[in-house]
């Protein structure tokens, strides 16, 4: 690329930001933007990879990532963390998952006295329809 092209490019990037909203994300104005514009596009189809804007919801994409990764980071979740919450969602008490055990194993898992094993977790992720590898 030559000087010369850069001008042409740096003119159309202008018109292309101004006709689309597509640029760095610096503020949550610009990423509730941009959230806009992803949303038009999959509703459009863009998430095939046959749709001719395609690459630019996979650019646009990468720019929400990168500015959730700066500014909304989620710790991570520990699978008994993970246990507590699909209990909840579902209403679950102790005695009422089979695929660990006991009440008291339940409890003692929940404690923090024992571990998930593989059996467990293998039992789990088939009853909720979650990765296995979500308890780790």
């Amino acid at each position: 690329m030559n000087a010369t092209s850069l001008e042409a490019l740096s003119s159309d990037w202008k018109t292309f930001q101004a006709v689309s909203g597509v640029r760095h994300i610096e503020s949550d104005g610009d990423y509730s933007e941009v959230l806009a514009l992803a949303d038009v596009l999959v509703d459009s189809g863009a998430m095939d990879q046959d749709h001719p804007c395609h690459s630019l919801f996979l650019v646009i994409a990468d720019l929400i990532y990168a500015y959730d990764q700066r500014h909304y980071r989620q710790q991570p979740v520990h699978g008994v963390d993970l246990l507590r919450f699909l209990m909840r969602q579902h209403g679950l008490r102790q005695g009422q998952l089979p695929e660990i055990g006991s009440q008291s194993v339940v409890s003692e898992i929940l404690a923090g006295k024992r571990e998930l094993t593989v059996s467990h977790i293998r039992g789990l992720s088939e009853r909720f329809g979650v990765s296995p590898a979500a308890f780790f």
